[in-house]
């Protein structure tokens, strides 16, 4: 036997054991993940079933029916219907995400401006982020919702409830944007703005062909997060009377005296948001693995 061939026979072995303790661990990892699950979940239905009051709570919020027909609807009782209203939260989270982009990449860009004849507006971008950073967003809703309407300007005083929540959202949320694109911007070294004069790019050719692309990829993650607390923030737009998936349910509590289409929307609010809240822990990993990478 060859030199190289006793080698491989004595490596052999070393190379197979580890890979089968990791086989072994992994497999032990997934049984115990599994068991964990099937415990907890049997925790929870032991408490729905054998508290005292669990065959209340089970009727009048997870009853087959009643979640059933508050997702249809009942039109011939007058009742909305929850799937129907999602809908509506699906348009004007829609409407208000493309809002707000714009609306918080022009505040930040302003604020990060140097003209001189833009100073009062970086005031202005200044006051409007700390301002509508402070005030609750339902208080902003009341204000727009109620407060345009009784001004009398036309067609601005004449809308529906839901396009004034949109406007309160945007208004909101373009604050808390701004700062996230302002922190984006930030973030991207002085030497690529030192390099775009160099090769004689104006400032707002250097902030569009080099900081902005840069920036936006660092800006993605928590923008989504910002995205996804907007998606569930429209249905605080049913306090002004919009018939959107919260508001449907609670028409249809207070007619048919359950609660189960309280459930329901909540469901199609976690439908709406937990994909949007992978693909976020996704792009936070993958971009974790592209910087530790360019750190080694």
């Amino acid at each position: 036997m060859s030199h190289d061939a006793s080698a491989n026979a004595l490596e052999t072995p070393t190379l197979f054991v580890p890979r089968r303790k990791l086989l072994f661990t992994g497999r032990r990892a997934i049984v115990a993940s599994v068991f964990s699950s099937l415990l907890i979940l049997g925790a929870i239905i032991a408490v729905f079933y054998l508290a005292p009051g669990g065959a209340s709570v089970r009727y009048f919020f997870f009853n087959p029916h009643q979640m059933w027909q508050s997702f249809t609807g009942n039109p011939s009782k007058g009742l909305s219907s929850v799937g129907a209203g999602i809908i509506t939260n699906i348009w004007m989270f829609c409407v208000c995400e493309v809002m707000v982009l714009i609306f918080g990449l022009l505040i930040a860009w302003v604020r990060m401006s140097t003209s001189a004849v833009l100073f009062p507006f970086r005031v202005l971008s200044t006051m409007y982020t700390d301002l509508f950073r402070g005030i609750p967003i339902l208080l902003v809703i009341f204000m727009v919702g109620f407060g345009l309407p009784a001004l009398g300007l036309g067609f601005l005083s004449t809308q529906s409830p839901a396009v004034y929540g949109c406007i309160s959202l945007t208004i909101t949320y373009s604050a808390y944007v701004a700062e996230v694109y302002r922190a984006g911007i930030n973030s991207v070294p002085n030497g690529q703005l030192l390099a775009a004069r160099s090769l004689g790019l104006t400032s707002s050719a250097t902030m569009r062909r080099v900081i902005l692309p840069q920036a936006v990829r660092t800006v993605i993650p928590p923008l989504l997060n910002d995205f996804i607390s907007m998606q569930k923030d429209t249905a605080l737009v049913s306090t002004l009377g919009a018939i959107e998936a919260t508001r449907a349910a609670q028409i249809y509590a207070s007619t048919e005296f359950n609660f189960s289409g309280y459930v329901v929307a909540s469901i199609l609010f976690l439908l709406l948001t937990i994909p949007m809240t992978r693909f976020t822990d996704h792009l936070i990993s993958k971009d974790r693995v592209k910087r530790l990478a360019a750190a080694q």
